[in-house]
């Protein structure tokens, strides 16, 4: 069955329509990823309302190997993310001054700690760019596209930070002691000799 289509878009639509469709397509992989994560539970150091955490909280759920632990202290590793930045960048600019070109910058910085705070993977950070082209007569439509390319760089993200996940390779924390802390040589320890006591003389008689 063939489904009726309008014969022509406005001319504003198309680019909003592919990035839309390359979001979708982005979801769907996601879905259909599996990630085999090296701990037998985590617990991320996230609020509730981020929309990264909520993925990635997804995107663990549906892995077969890993439990996503509710409290710290109940997990093998924790996930506690650093800095997040998000940046626009003109890239270039009309003849009559007005911007046609954009770069949108995102930087995520993590780091994944045992439950005494120590790194169990070198701490990393994921950098993502897109450009967008920018026209003012079509404003609305163009900030639906912005909007939609952070997303897609969220959904991005969430990839990158389980395929790093996924292939980290844990450094247990030694349990030895510190060398400041090791083991001095004993000091051998003399036996003490007492002196022998001297023969008394027999007593002439």
């Amino acid at each position: 069955m063939r489904l009726a289509l309008p014969p022509t878009l406005p001319a504003f639509a198309a680019p909003v329509l592919l990035v839309l469709l390359a979001v979708l397509a982005g979801c769907g992989f996601q879905l259909r990823g599996s990630y085999s994560l090296p701990y037998e539970s985590i617990y991320l150091a996230m609020p509730e309302y981020s929309v990264v955490g909520a993925d990635l909280r997804r995107a663990i759920r549906s892995s077969a190997t890993t439990r996503l632990a509710l409290e710290r202290n109940d997990a093998q590793a924790t996930f506690v993310p650093g800095a997040e930045y998000r940046d626009r960048i003109i890239l270039s600019v009309s003849g009559t001054g007005r911007v046609s070109e954009l770069r949108l910058r995102y930087l995520y910085s993590y780091r994944v700690v045992d439950d005494k705070g120590r790194d169990l993977v070198t701490p990393g950070t994921i950098e993502l760019v897109r450009d967008l082209t920018y026209d003012d007569s079509n404003v609305l439509a163009k900030q639906q596209e912005e909007v939609l390319l952070w997303r897609n760089m969220e959904d991005d993200l969430v990839h990158q930070l389980m395929r790093r996940l996924a292939a980290g390779k844990p450094v247990k924390a030694s349990e030895s002691a510190t060398p400041g802390d090791a083991a001095k040589p004993a000091t051998p320890v003399k036996p003490a000799v007492s002196p022998a006591t001297p023969a008394k003389p027999d007593a002439v008689r």
